[in-house]
């Protein structure tokens, strides 16, 4: 006679990244996650092989969250491209404040979804070639990846201590961005 499940893999992944985000990735074990979950670590196993398993799918669901980010952002745009792109650079730069850890996971110490990766990309590089042109949208969906995701790690790793209002250098930094691209 089976087990009966006593959670989902859902379940797993979503209370993993809980954790990351309340302790930390370098806290996270199995036996902590299980605890959490009020069942035994070999339990566990029969959803996720191992914690390298378990961080994939973290990370998986991190993408996910901030696609739909993404896409939140983008229908907010009214149809006008430069708008459109400052609100997911904005949508972007919120999600990693308010998953921290999980953003530092997804992005800095994971081998990525190339796929995840790619369908985030090529939603905004199809929004970015309408101000830069289609031959240069990639150069420009590197450069506004690399400023969001540049300022947010300086930021999330307290980096900026000059003072200053860093919601307006933000908002600052990616309108001069996409207004050299448009003048393009």
């Amino acid at each position: 006679m089976p087990y009966p499940a006593q959670t989902s893999r859902e379940a797993i992944v979503e209370m993993a990244q809980t954790l990351i985000e309340r302790d930390g990735m370098e806290q996270l074990s199995l036996a902590q996650l299980a605890a959490a979950l009020n069942i035994k670590a070999p339990s566990l196993y029969r959803h996720v092989a191992s914690k390298g398993e378990l961080l994939q799918a973290v990370v998986a669901r991190i993408y996910t969250q901030l696609f739909t980010a993404y896409d939140t952002a983008l229908q907010s745009g009214a149809g006008d491209p430069v708008q459109q792109l400052q609100h997911l650079l904005h949508a972007h730069r919120t999600f990693a404040h308010a998953n921290p850890a999980s953003y530092v996971l997804a992005f800095t110490t994971q081998d990525a979804d190339a796929a995840a990766l790619e369908a985030m990309a090529l939603l905004v590089q199809q929004r970015i070639a309408l101000l830069s042109g289609e031959a240069r949208a990639l150069a420009a969906l590197r450069g506004a990846l690399a400023l969001v995701h540049g300022f947010v790690m300086l930021e999330l790793n307290g980096q900026f201590r000059r003072g200053g209002d860093l919601d307006a250098a933000f908002t600052a930094a990616v309108a001069a961005y996409l207004a050299g691209w448009s003048a393009h």
